[in-house]
């Protein structure tokens, strides 16, 4: 076969070099990222290419990257289970005790098998460029919807068992797509496959030469794990959350500040069904208070929009098309709610059906009795109505999610590591001296590290990294220093002393935790958050004790929990139905073993 390569509408040659050099390609973006995009080029079905660098760069920006630090970051958080936990992960594709609980687990692995359906589908017909628009829809599905929501859950922050199903469920994601994919990007795979293989339990490998990805079949699509109405129902989520960001970003409304309220309209019960069972995951994603569905269009001011199909009506209708456009954009939100119904409508002696017809909602915030705090935006299916009225609190709110972002962003630039101990002095001017003490649980329940105002210590402390930052037109100085620096409450804002001991502000604490003090070891003390975010994420007792093991030590030993030092009465889970019963207290803890 002869491939004709284009650039700039010219043949390539050799004698008038009017091409990238192909080896200063590979050097530049790897062998894997232009065997990828030729795969997904004309080239495949004979045709000319127009050979583009940028093509092969956003290969390598858009899929390689991205899928590696989700391999990157399962790895990390399996070492960091390992080593917190003192036991082994190990990997079994054919556990049959494995059924996720989890939703977005059981989204995720139906999404995976349908992928390895379709590329099995699509190789067996030769078909090889229709695999990478998938695969990229599928890698942005995999790091900007499962792991930046699950991000909690696989670092372990939720309790070790959910942390365990979430690793289980992500590491048989990459598997299976190393597998997938080795005959397509034979080389990064293959640099995958090498490091997850030694996680997989080997009784279940025994009969099989595992020693390189390319030794292995590919693997077949399990039919049990795939569920379409999951699929359609984090698809409708989805819409909903995109929706409403192309609001915030047309009204530079940043995501750190919460808003009221997020209505969404639809005709179809399916979809506001779907909404509703998933609106823990819309409120924490687009920071909103509630979520409002609803089939009562009028209420808000909404009507139906007709926009005729130009390519399909202009090629049927011909001369007609201009009145019969005309006529379209002129139909009333009842005939249009009775094509909806039928699927059917007359323009001008034209019938005309779903394929012809655009139909959308509209958003008229000057008629009478219309709510003029909405803003809208819509798809052919779902409108979305984002309540942008401010309120002070949220404003607030959105301060103090401005200075977790500036600390938490101070400790990356230091290179510190989630587990290093720090203290975080500060010093603010503004509204920021009010928001930080009033926010000072909602803060500490993020960064996890005792949090004070300035002075610094003069000795005995060791400064890492310091800087002035402005949060809206407010100063904000920040100094962390290594290790967790005690000192007089009356000046401190920090961890245990001040959620044990500190003043009341008149405010009910950003999270509810519970108050731990060790029976032995010196008294050792720690706080666990028995929710996060608020009225979110609720840990059980069992989870309660993962954590208490988690913090002092002692996974392998048995843990038990005293409202009194004198241990006269145990707490277990048939005491405590609740956790939230729990909220404020002092527990104390010994152990056996």
């Amino acid at each position: 076969m002869v491939l004709y390569w284009l650039l700039m509408a010219k043949k390539m040659s050799k004698r008038k070099k009017n091409y990238p050099d192909p080896m200063d390609i590979v050097t530049k973006y790897g062998a894997d990222a232009i065997r990828l995009y030729l795969i997904n080029s004309p080239v495949v079905r004979a045709d000319n290419l127009r050979f583009k660098e940028e093509g092969v760069r956003d290969i390598l920006k858009d899929v390689f990257l991205p899928w590696y630090n989700a391999y990157r970051f399962l790895m990390q958080n399996v070492d960091r289970l390992e080593k917190e936990n003192g036991e082994s992960f190990l990997y079994s594709e054919n556990r049959s005790d494995f059924r996720p609980e989890n939703y977005m687990d059981r989204w995720i692995l139906s999404f995976t098998q349908s992928l390895i359906k379709f590329v099995k589908q699509e190789m067996q017909a030769y078909r090889l460029y229709t695999v990478v628009p998938r695969l990229v829809k599928f890698v942005d599905e995999l790091t900007n919807w499962y792991v930046r929501m699950n991000r909690r859950r696989l670092k372990g922050e939720i309790s070790v068992r959910d942390c365990h199903q979430a690793l289980h469920t992500l590491f048989g994601v990459l598997f299976s797509m190393t597998k997938v994919m080795a005959s397509f990007v034979p080389f990064l795979t293959e640099h995958m496959y090498q490091n997850l293989r030694h996680l997989v339990d080997p009784v279940t490998t025994k009969d099989e030469d595992v020693a390189s990805v390319h030794y292995l079949m590919l693997p077949q699509p399990r039919d049990s794990l795939i569920d379409v109405s999951i699929e359609q129902a984090v698809s409708n989520m989805q819409t909903v959350i995109e929706l409403a960001r192309v609001i915030r970003d047309r009204k530079t409304l940043p995501m750190k500040y919460p808003l009221k309220e997020v209505v969404v309209i639809s005709k179809d019960s399916g979809v506001l069904k779907d909404v509703s069972a998933l609106q823990n995951y819309i409120m924490e994603e687009l920071n909103i208070r509630t979520v409002t569905v609803t089939t009562d269009k009028q209420k808000y001011g909404v009507q139906l929009k007709a926009e005729p199909d130009h390519k399909t009506l202009g090629a049927r209708l011909k001369g007609a098309f201009k009145s019969v456009t005309a006529a379209i954009k002129e139909l009333s939100d009842e005939q249009l709610i009775e094509f909806q119904r039928t699927g059917e409508i007359e323009v001008e002696g034209h019938k005309l059906n779903p394929e012809d017809l655009r139909v959308m909602y509209t958003f008229d915030t000057s008629s009478d009795g219309t709510p003029n705090h909405y803003e809208a935006h819509s798809d052919s299916n779902i409108l979305v109505l984002l309540d942008i009225s401010p309120d002070d609190s949220m404003v607030d709110e959105g301060l103090a999610r401005e200075v977790i972002n500036r600390i938490q962003k101070l400790r990356k630039k230091a290179k510190l590591m989630p587990m290093d101990e720090v203290t975080v002095y500060y010093n603010a001017t503004g509204s920021l001296t009010r928001v930080i003490p009033e926010y000072n649980d909602f803060i500490f329940a993020t960064i996890k590290q005792p949090l004070s105002r300035f002075p610094v210590p003069s000795t005995g402390i060791e400064i890492i990294i310091k800087e002035d930052a402005k949060v809206k037109q407010d100063s904000l100085d920040l100094v962390i220093v290594r290790g967790h620096v005690m000192e007089d409450k009356s000046k401190t804002t920090q961890g245990i002393g001040a959620l044990m001991n500190g003043p009341d502000n008149g405010r009910s604490p950003a999270c509810r935790y519970v108050n731990l003090e060790m029976l032995s070891s010196g008294g050792k003390q720690a706080t666990v958050l028995l929710e996060n975010p608020r009225d979110e994420y609720k840990i059980t007792f069992n989870q309660l004790i993962d954590q208490v093991k988690l913090i002092f030590g002692l996974r392998g030993k048995r843990v038990r929990l005293y409202p009194s030092k004198d241990r006269k009465q145990e707490l277990s889970e048939f005491l405590v139905k609740d956790t939230y019963e729990l909220h404020g207290s002092l527990l104390y803890v010994a152990f056996d073993g």
